[in-house]
């Protein structure tokens, strides 16, 4: 009796659960994708729908984690990057992130 209340429950906290980003990082998000898009109208629209469309299949764990070691990789850090560059992990995490993006690209920048 128990497991279906709690399947139940856990189902309808899944989409929810997708759209867990906190409001500073959408607007973090927007900002930056906005700045490389024309600072427009349309690339606000754009950048809404592109982060909403990341959220739909990131959690937000997954990307601030994968946007860590983007941002980590790109810091410059030398020898002390390799951690955030080599292991099959970290390099899953940044596939997933990207492939994210392109889907989003594909979706909100016809």
């Amino acid at each position: 009796m128990r497991a279906p209340v709690l399947l139940a429950a856990l189902l309808a906290a899944g989409p929810a659960a997708a759209h867990d980003y906190p409001t500073v990082a959408r607007a973090d998000y927007v900002l930056g994708c906005m700045a490389a898009n024309g600072n427009t109208r349309l690339a606000l629209e754009r950048c809404a729908c592109s982060i909403d469309a990341i959220a739909e299949q990131l959690s937000y764990d997954r990307y601030e984690a994968a946007d860590t070691v983007l941002r980590m990789q790109a810091g410059n850090l030398g020898e002390r990057a390799a951690e955030f560059r080599d292991p099959p992990q970290v390099r899953a995490m940044v596939e997933a992130l990207r492939r994210a993006q392109a889907e989003a690209t594909l979706r909100c920048f016809p």
